[in-house]
């Protein structure tokens, strides 16, 4: 079973390319289910196909399915809502502000992902495709299970060791509702969850991006995060490219000397990922031929199903008081290594090639104190918040 996972900002296309993507594993005999999570759903425009909360068949290959948010956030976190609410409104919160302030931020695409990952479960299916772009808060909650008794248990004025302990009391009290089945089962199905996506064999996140710097700039943040808590990256998309051969002094011409550009931004900074293109086309793509076009357009003779990049785009491991960075740079000759960091962006120069860095909190707030190149990896260290960095007049030097 493989699980694909489409994520990019709003606009760039990613309803479309997840779309294409099905259409296309289809096409090469994979039985196949396309999943939209979003609230405002926009799949069903793009195949040009009504589809409900359960999967709908398109061909004999192919379904299509656009998850119900709400009704998946009642059946696994209604039970607990309730009774958190009620605590809340108990205190003096207003109805309202208590019914949301009793959902986990997040809850909504967790909720989503549970549904898709029994989708998958169930052998029905050879690929899942996800048009699906996680948040901050999203990636984080999957990474820390235990966040859903933290939440619990600040919300009640609890400590988490104690929340054991008052178990059976509550159950005395409450025996129709017991929260703490509630809460074990949701946690025990994100940690099966974030097991299933950060398996490289099972799972890969694709990045959707145009040639525009905001959103490659997007994409690169969400690619670092992704990347921090080991979501596996296999590869981008760049979709709306224009065509070069444009008549010469237009405004179309002038606009594709600009995409190349960040076209070329896009393959520096993503590198070592495989990037497929994707023409900006002249009319409004729907239905299930075009979406054909478009998934040969992007993958040409690759299968999409298949895991197109194996390895870490980037690392951090702990070293003392402090943290070593390392980036795979397999195609970038040695040079020497100039590194500048400015808040949390890092620029670093090897030669002719280049690259802006977008740093976690972690270590935005470090400095940069040397940075060196051997067998194809940058490794970036970083000291505590009271050294010097690299660029500083007493610093370390630039080393190669």
């Amino acid at each position: 079973m493989r699980l694909i996972l489409y994520l990019g900002k709003g606009g760039v296309g990613k309803t479309t390319t997840s779309a294409a993507t099905a259409v296309r594993a289809a096409e090469l005999g994979y039985r196949t289910l396309v999943v939209s999570t979003d609230v405002a759903h926009s799949l069903a425009d793009a195949l040009d196909a009504p589809l409900g909360s359960l999967p709908t068949p398109l061909t004999d290959r192919l379904w299509g399915q656009e998850i119900n948010v709400l009704d998946e956030v009642r059946e696994h976190w209604g039970e607990l809502r309730g009774y958190l609410s009620t605590l809340l409104r108990r205190r003096g919160v207003d109805d309202v502000a208590a019914e949301e302030l009793a959902i986990i931020p997040g809850m909504e695409e967790v909720v989503s992902l549970l549904h898709i990952r029994r989708q998958a479960k169930t052998g029905d299916f050879d690929v899942v495709v996800v048009d699906a772009a996680p948040t901050g808060e999203t990636v984080r909650l999957l990474t820390m299970p235990e966040t859903f008794q933290w939440y619990a248990a600040r919300v009640m004025d609890w400590e988490p060791t104690t929340l054991k302990a008052a178990r059976p009391l509550v159950k005395q009290l409450m025996p129709a509702a017991d929260m703490f089945a509630t809460l074990e089962r949701l946690t025990k199905g994100v940690e099966a969850l974030r097991e299933t996506l950060t398996d490289p064999e099972v799972s890969s996140y694709r990045l959707v991006v145009n040639p525009e710097r905001i959103v490659i700039k997007e994409a690169q943040r969400a690619a670092t995060y992704l990347s921090l808590f080991g979501y596996p990256i296999d590869g981008v998309v760049l979709n709306r490219v224009l065509p070069a051969d444009a008549a010469e002094g237009s405004f179309m011409q002038e606009l594709a000397r600009i995409q190349q550009r960040y076209r070329q931004m896009v393959y520096d900074l993503f590198q070592p990922l495989p990037i497929w293109e994707c023409p900006y086309y002249a009319r409004d793509l729907a239905g299930l031929e075009d979406l054909a076009r478009v998934g040969r357009d992007i993958f040409g003779e690759i299968d999409p199903v298949q895991v197109q990049f194996r390895g870490k785009t980037q690392e951090i491991v702990r070293d003392g008081d402090e943290y070593v960075m390392r980036l795979p740079l397999p195609h970038v000759e040695i040079g020497k290594v100039s590194m500048t960091k400015r808040g949390d962006e890092l620029f670093i120069e090897i030669g002719n090639f280049r690259r802006d860095m977008i740093l976690p909190l972690t270590l935005a707030e470090r400095p940069a104190t040397r940075a060196v190149f051997r067998n194809g990896v940058l490794e970036v260290r970083f000291g505590t918040p009271d050294t010097l960095p690299l660029d500083s007049p007493n610093g370390s030097d630039n080393a190669s």
